[in-house]
């Protein structure tokens, strides 16, 4: 038996965050990040919704990129003494990613970070509160997903969450909010749900009910994003669609290595001073594993199916699996992401000597493999690499060389 869950509801168009209107409740707590929400006068629209749906509003602001344990820690502390019975996240993957782990330590105080960790093992959560998303990057999709990505600094680890029980009961997926985001931001988040929707098809997870879902995101980004990417508002408005398409079938269909890889590289080499932007890290790991999975007939297939999709052209299902690799490449370029870790500068653009050195990756290539196989996205890959293939797959995605194995 599978299982196939998305929010209850899901307002979508422009204006949609005028349903906080309707919620009901008596105390909501807004959780979002850094203040471009603030700036652009979203949040003060979505308290000012809250009240005047009779609800006591609460702000959690400051929420920084890539979450830590210690946030989520310190925003379930403030639910608790808020007891709200709504929590209202607002903003890119990171405010709400942990916001959704706010709210399981809300409903379980004693619950350890560990036990969030364990997938599908969270208990029944809804006890005390209900849980809006509102995305206002389109990339993570994390507002109809089962999964929240916290990072452990002092281990230098992304975990991801994984359970159905903090899918979000409601979704708002508004493209004013999305009309806000940094060009840079645009090529990140964008090729994070081509990512999403081509791990989900070739995933061994996949259901004909995840596959149309899949397909059609992977359509309209081909078509949307490097015109979103160059300021046609338009296109980023269906961007925001399409990434939440990708994200339902990512949900629920899982993903692949490629998540796996970036987890476990993005915080790896922080004390050389940056991280490895995650949707920049899918863009240069796609391709690459593309051609790992590629060894696996049914894949194969599976990429040759996409190729078609997209009308890329060739014959023979090889020819259609370079062409994929082909244009996700001229993608990145047209995105400005580079192709390798060796050429990713600390500011996420191409450059001859990037800020990992090749000595400390090679020193820590053990681990982040080792990590990178324990990752909770590699089950549903439809290759399964030993440590030496993930070692060798990674050296691939260091130094821009062709995966023959």
């Amino acid at each position: 038996m599978a299982r196939f869950t998305l929010p209850r509801d899901l307002y979508h168009g422009k204006g949609a965050l005028e349903a906080l209107k309707t919620f009901e409740g008596k105390k909501a707590i807004i959780c979002v990040g850094g203040g471009s929400m603030k700036r652009f006068g979203f949040l003060d629209k979505a308290k000012q919704y809250l009240e005047e749906a009779g609800m006591e509003v609460q702000l959690y602001e400051g929420i920084e990129p890539d979450p830590s344990v210690e946030t989520v820690m310190k925003g379930a502390a403030a639910m608790e003494a808020f007891q709200p019975d709504w929590i209202v996240a607002m903003g890119g993957g990171s405010p709400i990613d942990a916001a959704k782990a706010m709210w399981i330590k809300y409903e379980y105080p004693d619950i350890t970070f560990e036990d969030m960790c364990k997938v599908f093992g969270i208990p029944k959560l809804r006890r005390k509160a209900h849980f809006c998303a509102i995305s206002s990057t389109s990339g993570t999709a994390t507002e109809v997903t089962a999964f929240s990505i916290i990072t452990d600094y002092q281990k230098g680890i992304k975990y991801p969450i994984a359970d159905f029980e903090i899918t979000p009961d409601v979704a708002i997926v508004d493209p004013d909010l999305a009309e806000t985001m940094p060009q840079k931001l645009v090529a990140h988040t964008g090729m994070d749900a081509m990512t999403h929707a081509i791990e989900a098809y070739v995933s061994t997870a996949n259901c004909d009910f995840t596959d149309p879902l899949a397909l059609h995101a992977i359509k309209m980004i081909q078509k949307d994003l490097v015109d979103s990417y160059n300021g046609d508002m338009a296109k980023r408005d269906s961007m925001h669609n399409a990434q939440c398409l990708a994200g339902m079938a990512f949900s629920n269909a899982l993903l692949g290595i490629v998540h796996s890889m970036a987890h476990k590289t993005g915080a790896a080499f922080a004390d050389y001073g940056a991280h490895i932007i995650h949707g920049a890290a899918n863009a240069m790991y796609l391709p690459k594993v593309i051609a790992f999975n590629a060894k696996d007939e049914t894949a194969k297939e599976r990429y040759g199916e996409i190729a078609d999709f997209m009308k890329l052209g060739g014959e023979t299902l090889d020819e259609k699996v370079a062409l994929l690799i082909a244009y996700l490449r001229k993608m990145n370029d047209d995105l400005k992401i580079p192709h390798c870790i060796k050429n990713y500068g600390a500011d996420s653009y191409p450059t001859e000597q990037g800020f990992v050195p090749e000595e400390v990756f090679l020193e820590r290539l053990p681990e982040i493999a080792k990590n990178a196989i324990a990752d909770a996205c590699t089950g549903s890959n439809p290759r399964q690499p030993s440590q030496e293939e993930m070692e060798k797959l990674l050296k691939c995605c260091y130094y821009d060389t062709e995966v023959d194995f």
